[in-house]
């Protein structure tokens, strides 16, 4: 996720948040507010995007629920793993079909268009939705990428997704901002290799790539969309983020 959205969640010094902040139901004081805006607004200007002020409300919500609730994970089944001197290549997996709530952004850089589509949905699952309550967070949050016709870029719109947790995937709660859908989307299967550190076009294109190269010509998996999975914030150094390679046929 280079996310805007969870540089916050794990990445925050010990000054910007009192250990207790979780334990205490009252609203952030206004200087302890403007430092943790100031500490987003930092991180936000490495992607080449501005955080807006209403965000100011999102950002203390799911800050203290960062400090007692553990995300979900998006459920999976294992097929296999390919292993080379005990270390896992790349690995096949079933994902359920399930339902996720998507926004597209159109950026000029791929990390402005996940900054500023994962923003909204960060608001979605901070009350700005149909039952005005937290959603809790789930992991990894999806970015799905569609490739230029002669493969050598992505192109402009980048489709930000967040899978919602267990008990709303039957009776999701709505958005409040036109710009999320909710979208039921189908069982996938696919092939997942695991890398670390920024996610940017100029990092994700090498591991395509390299994941090709170790997987050799197959018609099995889409050449014009990939997925990438990110787990961890941006202000961790060696963070893990997945690419996935979609097969045709689940």
């Amino acid at each position: 996720m280079a996310l805007i959205s969870l540089e916050d969640l794990e990445g925050l010094d010990n000054e910007l948040l009192d250990d207790d902040i979780s334990d205490n139901p009252e609203p952030m004081e206004d200087d302890e507010q403007q430092r943790l805006y100031a500490h987003w607004q930092a991180v936000a200007s490495t992607h080449q995007v501005s955080v807006p002020r209403d965000m100011t409300g999102p950002i203390q919500e799911m800050t203290r629920r960062n400090q007692t609730q553990e995300r979900e994970p998006v459920p999976f089944t294992s097929i296999s793993r390919h292993e080379k001197l005990g270390e896992v290549m790349f690995e096949e997996r079933m994902y359920p079909a399930g339902k996720w709530a998507c926004v597209t952004k159109a950026e000029k850089l791929y990390e402005q268009s996940i900054s500023l589509g994962f923003m909204k949905l960060m608001k979605f699952i901070c009350k700005e939705n149909s039952l005005g309550r937290y959603l809790g967070m789930t992991v990894p949050i999806m970015n799905i990428i569609k490739m230029l016709e002669d493969g050598s870029g992505f192109e402009k719109e980048i489709l930000t997704a967040y899978y919602l947790p267990a008990e709303f995937q039957v009776n999701p709660p709505q958005p409040t901002d036109p710009d999320i859908i909710i979208l039921q989307r189908e069982a996938l299967r696919v092939i997942t290799r695991t890398f670390f550190g920024t996610t940017t076009e100029e990092t994700i294109m090498p591991q395509i790539n390299l994941l090709w190269e170790m997987l050799g010509p197959s018609e099995e998996m889409h050449r014009n969309s990939y997925m990438v999975a990110v787990y961890e914030n941006p202000g961790v150094s060696c963070r893990k983020n997945e690419i996935w390679f979609i097969r045709r046929d689940p």
